[in-house]
């Protein structure tokens, strides 16, 4: 009786620990535990306590950022399909369509990551192959690639001793450090594709041996922690051991930097991107070097074109420079706007008209308030310059022939449909085309060079403002011989709108962020990862919607944001009469046949609708003028507010449970429906001032209904304890004042992107009978809710109320300091010898060259 006692109270010891550990299913409990929980029953029954739900136990790398980023097609294509397109991708001219850094990255993450899987699910089911797991030739079961190949197939199998598990799971464990050192977010998404027990294999190395490296850097990313408590489930202790006994290895000190990035440990993450740059400065130049002889001495040595080169995997160029500059700009990005509360000083309301004397206190709040308002500038400019240096990466050509994109998407179609494409196959253009002989010449540009003082010239216009009349032109004018082209990485899109984010906050004149933000919207359109990535949402992005409608659209976009970065039209194209594949219409012959003349005409029709959300719902509950067709054009309304309402707050971070999702959605729905009712009412107005009504006629008539509409729209907005406490900006409207930035009212109808607009307060004021009074609490909860980003808010408020040239050292007047030029060097004078001389003399006192 005392063994079976002991036995229960283990067991319910081992079921109480597991509950805490894991979110697996509960074990049944045995009869000898059931037994004792009945003699506890009998207890006195006390009143229950509300419990915490235990939290989700998952891996450390699922709460890496931009994991979105990378997710694809990459991860289901055959890795011998996949490794074929990124060769093609490298041998197609310049600009290539996909990074080839990146490209070639997942590529050997992708080899890795399974050779690994391999290696630990033979470990955990003990036997020598997979393929060994059933006797006979039929496949094997399904667990048996889970890692459960316990009790399917025994018969003939191999069985594997400790020691060659030990050696089979060290080897799975060094495939998945130089994973995770090519590139720790790509890596992650591959491993959650993996079987579970890949999480497992460096913990088992870790039990036998402490001291690996490897197995110490993977078992930091499988570790299994609380969901969304990485800052205090997290040491560093691992890490700064990995660091310590490889100083010469950029990838720790950047996967160190990212942790403390989560730990608000900001100026030690710049800390650890600066070393890892300086480390990996000697590395990246040296492969650069390398590749070019390399490709160089190719063409030298055989007649072999371009597209024939296939690079060894130590020649493929890398990712790891512009992942720091990536990762570095976004700290610098956070510091400036953590430091725009303390910009401020608290608003006290005016006493006396004359100004009192300010004691120390208020002179020392001062003195901070300045020296937040550097380091907001300050920092803002370093993210800048590194956002250019990831930039600059990546190219651009505005005019590349049509042909050169046809033929890598034709290629890339029929590799990932199984078809096989001969190496080096080009479409004959057709006779009349203006594509003839190689390679044609097309401009090329970086992306850093696209966002200087002076843009290169010769770019086509955009937007184009004469789409609504192109309709009327010929359809030969219509036809197309060249479209631009992008790099495209999937940090991209969130590295474009940060870079609008810092002009924000450096203060860059309305005219120069209008300039800077079409650019974007141009390049953004063309960001396209087919065949292996796919559109992803950008935090950035969403945020620069926000400081749109905050802001009141200061400065004058020509239309809705998500219109501008819509993805640009694909070229027509038709069969060759060869019959190879299709070509480019505009490469056919001189006039369009009817066919092709059908689908121009349908395109042309199509440029003249307007995308936008805000015109698709007018124009559907305006379709019908019937009782029930309106009531169908409503119900389609409201289901398409619904459904981009959940789709935003299934992405926002702060939503963490049941409760705050439905907050969530019911605030984005409120404003959504407020939006569409100010746009109606604007509209209606609009109309009226046009007819001409008696209502509108005197002018102070029109004055005052113009100032009644201008308070409609900038209905003051709720803060919250929490935007109060942090000192951040509204999240609804607020009228924004004349500022250095060119930051001013704007008048007549905005949309929701660029709009400034705030909850619905009409349904809180209006007095409702008693079974309404629950619908109006929600919605006061849901108005409470902040839509926007800390982030966000920082940078409306700074649009909005930072003076003038702020963070700058000013003159009397007003006008920033110019920094005085330094005198010419006296060295330069001398004579070379001399000049000489002198470096030889500061080199040896030096003890060195930086």
């Amino acid at each position: 009786m005392a063994k079976k006692k002991k036995a229960a109270s283990g067991n319910e010891k081992n079921a109480n620990s597991e509950m805490a550990s894991s979110t697996s299913p509960p074990t049944t409990a045995t009869p000898s535990n059931s037994l004792t929980t009945t003699k506890k029953a009998a207890k006195p029954i006390q009143p229950a306590q509300p419990q915490s739900p235990p939290a989700l136990i998952i891996c450390r790398n699922k709460h890496w950022r931009f994991i979105s980023s990378f997710h694809g097609p990459w991860l289901q294509l055959p890795p011998e399909i996949l490794e074929t397109l990124a060769n093609m991708n490298y041998n197609t001219p310049r600009p290539r369509p996909i990074d080839p850094a990146v490209f070639f990255d997942i590529v050997k993450i992708r080899r890795l990551v399974d050779e690994a899987t391999n290696l630990a699910v033979r470990a955990a089911s003990g036997v020598a192959s997979i393929g060994q797991t059933n006797a006979s030739n039929a496949p094997a079961h399904h667990a048996a690639y889970l890692g459960l190949g316990l009790g399917y197939g025994s018969g003939g199998q191999t069985k594997l001793s400790r020691e060659r598990k030990q050696k089979m799971r060290e080897s799975a464990t060094q495939k998945l450090a130089k994973a995770y050192q090519l590139d720790e977010i790509a890596c992650s998404v591959a491993t959650m594709q993996s079987a579970s027990a890949l999480e497992e294999v460096a913990a088992h190395v870790l039990q036998r041996n402490p001291q690996d490296l490897d197995a110490l850097y993977v078992h930091f990313f499988h570790e299994k922690i609380p969901s969304r408590q990485l800052a205090e489930s997290t040491d560093l202790a691992p890490l700064n051991t990995v660091i310590a006994s490889r100083p010469s290895d950029p990838e720790p000190l950047r996967t160190r930097g990212i942790v403390r990035i989560f730990k608000s440990d900001f100026e030690g993450a710049v800390t650890d991107f600066k070393w890892a740059i300086d480390r990996n400065r000697p590395r990246a130049v040296h492969a650069e070097k390398q590749l070019e002889a390399e490709a160089h001495e190719v063409q030298q040595k055989t007649n072999r074109r371009q597209e024939d080169i296939i690079l060894k995997d130590e020649d493929h160029p890398s990712s790891l420079n512009a992942q720091l500059l990536f990762q570095k700009a976004g700290v610098h990005l956070t510091i400036a706007c953590r430091n725009v509360a303390a910009a401020f000083l608290p608003t006290k309301p005016e006493e006396e008209d004359k100004p009192a004397p300010m004691s120390q206190a208020e002179n020392e709040g001062q003195k901070k308030m300045m020296e937040a308002r550097k380091l907001v500038r300050l920092h803002a400019k370093r993210a800048l310059r590194d956002i250019m240096g990831f930039l600059s990466h990546f190219e651009y050509s505005p005019d590349l022939p049509i042909q050169i994109a046809e033929e890598f998407t034709h290629k890339a179609t029929s590799l990932a449909n199984g078809q096989r494409v001969p190496r080096g196959q080009v479409y004959t253009p057709q006779p009349g085309s203006p594509v003839t002989g190689s390679a044609p010449s097309h401009r090329i540009y970086k992306l850093s060079e696209l966002f200087a003082a002076s843009p290169p010239p010769g770019l086509p216009p955009y937007p184009n403002m004469e789409l609504t009349t192109r309709a009327q032109q010929p359809l030969s004018a219509m036809l197309q011989t060249t479209t631009e082209t992008i790099t495209f990485h999937p940090l991209l899109a969130d590295s474009l709108h940060s870079l609008l984010l810092c002009h924000c906050l450096v203060q860059t004149s309305a005219k120069e962020l209008l300039r800077h933000a079409y650019m974007v919207a141009r390049l953004a359109r063309l960001a396209d990862g087919y065949p292996v990535f796919q559109a992803s949402r950008s935090p950035a992005r969403a945020d620069w919607i926000e400081i749109l409608r905050g802001g009141s659209n200061w400065i004058n976009l020509a239309g809705n944001w998500d219109d501008l970065c819509a993805p640009a039209p694909i070229p027509l194209f038709q069969p060759g009469a060869n019959g190879s594949g299709p070509v480019p219409v505009s490469m056919t012959r001189g006039h369009p046949s009817a066919r092709q003349a059908k689908l121009l005409r349908a395109a042309a029709d199509d440029m003249k609708l307007d995308s936008s959300s805000n015109a698709l719902m007018r124009s559907v509950s305006g379709s019908s003028s019937t009782p029930n067709g309106a009531a169908e054009a409503e119900r389609q309304r409201q289901e398409l507010i619904h459904h981009q309402a959940v789709l935003d707050s299934l992405n926002d971070e702060r939503v963490t449970d049941e409760s705050s999702f439905r907050l969530a959605i019911r605030a984005r729905k409120l404003r959504a429906e407020r939006d569409y009712q100010l746009d109606n009412a604007v509209t209606a107005l609009d109309a009226k001032l046009t007819r001409g009504d008696p209502e509108f006629s005197s002018p102070r008539v029109t004055a005052a209904k113009a100032s009644e509409n201008e308070d409609f729209r900038h209905v003051p907005h709720t803060k919250t304890p929490d935007t109060e406490s942090a000192g951040e900006g509204t999240n609804g409207s607020a009228k924004p004042a004349a500022t250095g930035n060119g930051a001013q009212e704007t008048t007549g109808g905005t949309s929701p992107s660029t709009g400034s607009t705030s909850a619905a307060s009409s349904l809180a004021d209006t007095p409702a009978p008693a079974p309404v009074a629950h619908r109006r609490t929600a919605d006061d909860a849901a108005r409470d809710y902040p839509i926007s980003t800390e982030r966000a808010m920082a940078i409306t408020r700074w649009v909005l109320d930072a003076p003038p040239n702020a963070g700058l050292e000013t003159s009397a007047d007003g006008a920033p300091r110019k920094k005085k030029k330094r005198p010419a060097n006296k060295s330069s004078s001398r004579s070379p010898s001399a000049a000489a001389v002198a470096a030889l003399g500061d080199l040896l006192l030096g003890g060195g060259v930086n």
